[in-house]
């Protein structure tokens, strides 16, 4: 069990203040990015849903994890006022946004229409 753990914190990356530039705005795939803090309830609802969705979309799609606790500036510069809320960029630019705890079909049908 730990090593699929383990292969899902490969799958879904953490990203930082630090590290958004390189990362986020200029990957040449389209990313997903949850934004979520370690005490918010539906924040765990979801992380399952954006680990399965790492999976399916190999190759395709990168999906991170923004601890808004841990990356303040980041999560103000984009306007986040509820957790969790998923962004998805592509070409460096925000296209979509959903906010709280969605079904896995809400967030594909946002991937399937910028792939």
């Amino acid at each position: 069990m730990s090593n699929i753990l383990a292969l899902l914190d490969i799958l879904v990356g953490s990203v930082t203040e630090a590290n958004w530039q390189s990362l986020v705005i200029e990957s040449e795939s389209p990313v997903l990015v949850e934004f979520w803090a370690p005490w918010c309830g539906p924040c765990r609802m979801i992380h399952p849903i954006v680990d399965q969705l790492a999976k399916e979309y190999t190759g395709k799609l990168k999906c991170y994890k923004v601890n808004t606790d841990e990356s303040p500036e980041t999560a103000t510069r984009y306007g986040i006022r509820s957790i969790p809320t998923v962004m998805i960029f592509k070409n460096g630019e925000k296209k979509d946004t959903i906010i709280g705890a969605v079904p896995k079909s809400t967030l594909t049908t946002s991937i399937e229409k910028l792939l």
